[in-house]
């Protein structure tokens, strides 16, 4: 009798990088004593600078561009404007995600791709009217806007130039990042930003794009874009220089009906992109990195879940802040009843002594499973602790109840 191999909804797993992988001989067992079933591997990927505390050849590695970690075909990208770059740093590997997953494959672990779309700082500058663009006619170079016709072409294409490097036997998941707009919140180079004390609503005020894309998409929505931008510039203006506190929803500085077409336009951004990824990646299970707040950029995409109509095997949902939001987070995405959700949960927080009781409440509140990120950049005491949580969580999901766990490990 044959039995069909688990799906991504049914294990847990943790996220790690090529170079923790590619050269290290005892890295693929080492996560595989984590006693998760799959590992989230980045094949596409944002520049970064990264500890890499077991790796044998280095320990700080300086990812400087945005890369696509497997071989590129330049027959994939003739006469496009918008072309991933090969990575240069850390490991001499032609392929570096095929040479890390077959690592984890041997040693019996799934291997979900990790793909980053719309946040290349690269990319930005060299293509600056592809990016986002915010009321004030400022751009965000790391940020491209999925509006662009361009932008979500060149999200298709790197897909479907992974597609045809692996098959779906090899790799049978795709984690999307950033399959979105990415907005005013980014870690740039010397940041200078804290000290204007802006509150949560004039951040998410500073995220929205009004590139020549999204105007005609809002307009199109049924708003007028000029003045939603002078809506934002008005309330954002007020609290910069006369500290009233911009109101934390859209509808009250925008107007309700400016608000929801802005809303129904991204949605609908959303959703066209993971259609086509989905068509670009036959019988791939297609996990995106989403948010329940449908005003919020980011890596994770803000979306109304109960109403969305695009394609996702699961919602996977960041659960790294206060414990009671993250749990009322995951409680209010499996109300919606849209897709199965997995948390997605940070092992690199302060208090590791304290994961396996957020994930057992996470777990409790209907996280089907769950992501650990990320057992490359974790100290031993982390991975013990990522240990432990896990082992409470097989647990749960075999008795469906809580078990006690060592959680002072670390």
């Amino acid at each position: 009798m044959t039995t069909q191999p688990l799906g991504s909804c049914e294990l847990n797993g943790t996220f790690a990088y090529t170079w923790d992988l590619v050269g290290d001989p005892a890295a693929a067992e080492r996560l595989a004593s984590l006693g998760m079933g799959a590992v989230v591997l980045q094949a596409a990927y944002h520049s970064v600078r990264a500890m890499t505390p077991y790796h044998p050849a280095h320990r700080i590695v300086h990812a400087t561009h945005a890369a696509a970690y497997f071989p590129l075909d330049p027959h994939h990208w003739r006469g496009a404007r918008l072309r991933p770059s090969a990575p240069s740093w850390a490991v001499d590997a032609p392929d570096r995600f095929g040479t890390a997953a077959s690592a984890l494959r041997d040693q019996g672990l799934r291997v979900e791709a990790w793909l980053v779309l719309t946040h290349s700082t690269a990319l930005g500058e060299s293509a600056p009217d592809l990016t986002v663009r915010n009321a004030f006619d400022e751009r965000y170079g790391y940020a491209l806007c999925p509006a662009q016709p361009e932008v979500a072409a060149y999200a298709v294409q790197l897909v479907r130039a992974f597609c045809a490097r692996y098959d779906a036997a090899e790799v049978p998941s795709l984690m999307l990042e950033a399959c979105g707009w990415l907005g005013f919140e980014h870690g740039s180079r010397h940041e200078k930003t804290a000290g204007a004390d802006l509150s949560a609503g004039c951040r998410d005020l500073l995220s929205i794009c009004l590139c020549a894309a999204c105007r005609t998409g809002i307009e199109a929505a049924g708003a007028d874009p000029a003045g939603l931008a002078r809506a934002v510039r008005r309330t954002v203006d007020a609290e910069m220089s006369g500290g009233v506190r911009a109101p934390s929803a859209f509808a009250e500085s925008l107007g309700e009906q400016a608000a929801q077409a802005l809303l129904r336009h991204r949605q609908s951004v959303i959703e066209e992109l993971t259609l086509r990824i989905a068509a670009a990646a036959p019988g791939r299970e297609i996990l995106l990195m989403a948010d329940g707040d449908p005003q919020v950029t980011g890596p994770d995409s803000g979306l109304d879940l109960g109403h969305f109509e695009g394609r996702a095997t699961a919602f996977v949902l960041k659960c790294w802040d206060d414990e009671a939001r993250a749990v009322a987070r995951i409680e209010e995405a499996v109300r919606s009843g849209a897709r199965p959700v997995i948390a997605n949960v940070s092992v690199l927080e302060e208090h590791p002594a304290q994961l396996a009781g957020r994930v057992a409440r996470l777990r409790a509140a209907g996280a089907q499973r769950i992501r650990y990120y990320h057992a490359g950049l974790a100290s031993p005491a982390r991975l013990q602790a990522l240990r432990a949580a896990n082992a409470q969580g097989e647990v749960i999901a075999m008795t469906g109840t809580t078990a006690q766990t060592a959680e002072g490990a670390a």
